[in-house]
C-alpha cells in the first residue's frame, strides 16, 4: 500500500471545534496520482512506488519519458515522486493504479513536505536576525553584518560564517500534523496548521513516520449541506 500522495496547497483558513475553538487549516488538494513505476529490491535496491500527479492535460515530454508511462499505461504527468510502501504490500500493488486521498482519515497524522517561499537574495538582518548597528544620525553602520573575521591572525574568515545571500526555496517538513477533514468527491484534504510555499505549490503528503501519542481527539463542526 502506498503511503503518501502528491497534492497542491489552496491555502489556509480557520475552522471551529465543537468547543468553539477556532482551529489554524491548511486546505490541500491531494491528488488523484497514478503509479508510474514500482521499484523492487531485487531490481533497483530499495523498496518505493513512483507515482504522478494527474491535472489538466497530459505533460509535453520527450519520446524516452513517454516510453515510462507507456509502460505502465498511464498519461505523462508534469510531477513525479517516489513515495514509500508499507513493507511486504509491493506484490498487491500495481502499475497504472489510482492513488486518491481516500488514503487518509480523520484524526490520522500525516508529514507535509514542501518548498518555502523563495525571499531571493537577503542581507543578515533579514536572513539571520542580526540586530545591526546605530540608527543614530552618521553612523555608517545600519545593516552591515560587523566584523566577519581578524586582520593579523588567523587572516581569514572561518568557514560556516553566517552572511548575506540568497534566503528560501528550501525543501521543509513539517511533522505530525492531523488531518481535520477528508472530502473524497473533491480529492480535499483538510490538516490542523500550516505547510510551507504558497498557495499553488506542489506538497508531498506522506503518513507520518513518527507520529505524537494524542491524548484527545478535536471535534469539529460538519458544514452544513445545503438541500
Amino acid at each position: 500500500m502506498v503511503t503518501g500522495i502528491i497534492g497542491r496547497k489552496i491555502g489556509m483558513t480557520q475552522i471551529f471545534s465543537k468547543d468553539g475553538l477556532s482551529l489554524p487549516v491548511t486546505v490541500l488538494k491531494a491528488g488523484p496520482c497514478v503509479v508510474v513505476q514500482l521499484k523492487t529490491i531485487n531490481r533497483d535496491g530499495y523498496e518505493t512506488a513512483q507515482i504522478g500527479l494527474t491535472e489538466g492535460k497530459p505533460a509535453r515530454v520527450t519520446k524516452a519519458v513517454a516510453g515510462h508511462y507507456k509502460r505502465a499505461k498511464v498519461l505523462p504527468t508534469r510531477i513525479l515522486r517516489e513515495i514509500a510502501i508499507e513493507p511486504g504490500t509491493g506484490e498487491t500493488i500495481q502499475e497504472g493504479e489510482k492513488v486518491e486521498v481516500s488514503l487518509f482519515t480523520v484524526g490520522d497524522q500525516v508529514d507535509v513536505i514542501g518548498f518555502s517561499r523563495g525571499r531571493g537574495f537577503q542581507g543578515v538582518m533579514k536572513r539571520h536576525g542580526f540586530s545591526g548597528g546605530k540608527a543614530t544620525h552618521g553612523s555608517m553602520h545600519h545593516r552591515a553584518p560587523g566584523s566577519i573575521g581578524q586582520s593579523s591572525y588567523p587572516s581569514r574568515v572561518f568557514k560556516g560564517m553566517r552572511g548575506p545571500g540568497r534566503m528560501g526555496n528550501d525543501r521543509v517538513t513539517v511533522r505530525n500534523l492531523r488531518v481535520i477533514r477528508v472530502d473524497v468527491d473533491n480529492d480535499h484534504l483538510v490538516v490542523q496548521g500550516a505547510v510551507p510555499g504558497a498557495p499553488g505549490g506542489y506538497v508531498v503528503i506522506r503518513k507520518a513516520i513518527a507520529p505524537k501519542s494524542v491524548k484527545a481527539e478535536i471535534q469539529v463542526k460538519e458544514p452544513k449541506k445545503k438541500n
